[in-house]
């Protein structure tokens, strides 16, 4: 049971929030929907989990259409919003016990569902929801969205505010979930999370810029890429923009990622360039591109055709 969608848009006055988006999630699998704030990724899991409509275009969820079958969908899918949205005064076992009331069931009837994540919180299951921490929160708020054994589960931005270690236990759960046949869809700002997933779609100012495997997107990075550092990295990064031939310039960690556009460049010509402009400390070296570096690139591109 998956998702599909089909140009669907949508806007607010005169923002136009998603514009013709159109991709597939396939049943069972593990998908990302990867973009920074304002992208439009909230605004597309609303009208995928029916609250919201779309001003064009169709999408189902699990087979049923999200405008028609809108109270079989909501019956069918686990949605856990970015904002922690249980409620903080009852505790951590009456928030999910109201949840399995909700759908008709009990946490007894779904608990091997839950078992791997809710083991991590019980010992807390007397404290209210609003005083635990940002990962228990994003557990607690996991494990009740799970308890009606949904088909089809959405997950907005479900890492973000988070510490390191909580991320990479909660990915380490969805992957556990997953195997058990669940369709995920997750929205992340975090560019890393991306090669956690099956396939991904990159999304800017709601348009959708690419959908493949991260795999496949990382091996379609056509520019040679260097990363660069100088002791001054921001006169660096304006000497590197006026550098002849220059395609893209970006800051990256402790370097500056840069492309060129094409394919008579020098290291030695650059960096005879950046002593001249009176850099100290300078290294140049090639970079493998990453997820970011492609996003950085796609984005590049459809400011260039706007």
């Amino acid at each position: 049971m998956g998702i599909k969608i089909q140009h669907i848009s949508k806007s607010y006055g005169t923002v136009e929030a998603l514009r013709d988006i159109t991709f597939e999630v396939k049943p069972g699998e593990l998908f990302g929907l990867i973009g920074p704030d304002g992208a439009g990724k909230t605004t597309l899991f609303r009208i995928l989990t029916t609250l919201l409509f779309a001003d064009e275009g169709t999408a189902s969820v699990a087979g049923m259409d999200v405008v028609k079958d809108y109270r079989d969908i909501r019956k069918a899918v686990g949605y856990m919003p970015g904002r922690f949205s249980l409620y903080q005064d009852l505790s951590v076992e009456e928030n999910l016990d109201f949840f399995a009331t909700i759908f008709g069931t009990t946490v007894e009837e779904n608990y091997d569902l839950i078992k791997d994540i809710y083991i991590q919180i019980e010992p807390f299951k007397k404290r209210r929801a609003g005083d635990l921490s940002g990962g228990m929160k994003q557990k607690l708020a996991l494990s009740c969205a799970l308890i009606h054994k949904p088909k089809v589960l959405f997950l907005d931005e479900p890492t973000t505010g988070v510490d390191p270690v909580s991320r990479k236990e909660f990915w380490e759960m969805l992957k556990r979930l997953n195997a058990k046949g669940i369709t995920v869809l997750v929205s992340t700002p975090y560019m890393d999370e991306a090669a956690l997933c099956d396939r991904i779609a990159l999304i800017q100012e709601g348009e959708i810029l690419v959908v493949d495997t991260p795999e496949n997107i990382v091996a379609n990075h056509k520019y040679a890429l260097y990363k660069i550092a100088a002791k001054s990295t921001y006169k660096l990064i304006g000497d590197l923009k006026n550098f002849e031939g220059k395609k893209s310039v970006y800051a990256f960690g402790e370097f500056i990622h840069y492309t060129h556009s094409n394919n008579d460049f020098s290291e030695e010509k650059l960096s005879e360039y950046l002593n001249e402009k009176g850099h100290e400390d300078i290294r140049i070296g090639k970079a493998k591109a990453g997820i970011e570096d492609v996003f950085m690139a796609l984005s590049e591109k459809k400011e260039v055709q706007q």
